[in-house]
């Protein structure tokens, strides 16, 4: 179970680290503080979750059978397929040259106007209830403060 979560863990930041900024267009710079706290975090955190599940988290026979760990995970995957394509549907609103804001249509759009950050909250959470640990409850909490402080500016 800890390889597979962690294996969960690395196939987030995987992508999210080396795919998505290849898929991305020029967009708006990040500003420079912005991407040291982004750093820190992400340093903190994955430091965190390493920790705990190469070392102190221990999973009895069967987890992986588990009621916890299977909601847990397609909890995790689902968040992470809506994340995927909901970022998919953000690269392509606009047209090569065009600018101004445009409102995201289909997928989870269609239902709640942060779909990209509503993915990847859904992920954390999932992935929390798979991990049943204090260190990814902890996660997915800063991720729906931090997410969903910037989905709520986005909905403005």
């Amino acid at each position: 179970p800890n390889r597979v979560l962690l294996g969960c863990f690395v196939l987030h930041y995987a992508h999210r680290a080396l795919i998505f900024p290849l898929l991305i267009r020029a967009g708006k710079p990040t500003p420079f503080f912005t991407f040291v706290l982004a750093l820190l975090f992400c340093v903190f955190n994955g430091y965190l979750q390493g920790r705990s599940l190469t070392t102190y988290a221990a999973y009895p026979p069967g987890w992986l059978g588990d009621s916890c760990f299977i909601i847990g995970f397609l909890g995790w995957l689902i968040g992470m397929a809506i994340n995927i394509h909901s970022d998919h549907i953000l690269r392509n609103l606009r047209k090569p040259g065009e600018t101004g804001y445009k409102i995201p249509r289909g997928g989870m759009f269609e239902y709640v106007s942060g779909a990209n950050f509503f993915g990847e909250i859904l992920e954390w959470f999932g992935f929390a209830l798979a991990c049943c640990t204090i260190e990814s409850l902890a996660f997915a909490l800063c991720s729906l403060f931090i997410l969903g402080s910037r989905a709520r500016q986005h909905h403005k």
